[in-house]
């Protein structure tokens, strides 16, 4: 299980992702630059102990209507190879030193985790406590057993209508609007090739 260390990181996740969130193809523009919070999200443990993984809720609250992003994130103590244009930046962490922190769905690590979690041999993590499983998260699949050659589709913008088409499972979990109402979606889903 992985240890949530209560220390700092320089600069801090919300200030990443405000200077990488705008250049994302799934980013809706408010013509100002983004103000983030916290809304929610959980872990999955890496197998290896090496990699950090966290599907974080941040909300943008920029613009006239709040808007709910699903940004999941792999923390490293060394870059990826190959995954340069995956790379939301690098921080200081007061514990475990320079992290290198990548957007997940490009990140070997976090899809296998994903896979896993779909096939229920992976367990939700509370975002900010060790060794606590997240009971709230939740996931099904209704077909043959996951492989990589799956559509696995993250969702990225909460609360946008669902594709058209029923996915054979799906991961569900909430997270808080600013104002303090509780909200559910899918975060990610998986369907046959």
């Amino acid at each position: 299980m992985a240890i949530i260390h209560k220390t700092t990181m320089s600069p801090g996740k919300l200030e990443l992702l405000a200077a990488w969130l705008p250049a994302q193809p799934w980013y809706l523009p408010t013509g100002r630059p983004p103000v983030l919070a916290r809304a929610g999200g959980f872990r999955l443990d890496d197998p290896e102990g090496e990699v950090g993984i966290e599907f974080m809720v941040v909300t943008d609250t920029s613009g006239g209507e709040p808007t709910a992003y699903h940004v999941p994130l792999t923390y490293r103590g060394a870059p990826l190879a190959g995954a340069e244009a995956a790379l939301v930046g690098t921080t200081e962490h007061g514990v475990l030193g320079r992290r290198w922190v990548y957007d997940g769905p490009h990140d070997p690590v976090l899809t296998a985790q994903l896979l896993a979690l779909f096939q229920g041999s992976a367990q939700p993590q509370a975002q900010s406590l060790s060794d606590t499983p997240d009971p709230t998260v939740t996931a099904r699949y209704d077909g043959p057993e996951p492989t990589g050659a799956d559509a696995l589709t993250v969702t990225r913008v909460l609360g946008e209508a669902a594709p058209a088409a029923e996915p054979l499972g799906e991961v569900t979990a909430g997270w808080t609007g600013p104002d303090g109402t509780a909200h559910r979606g899918v975060f990610a889903s998986l369907a046959v090739r």
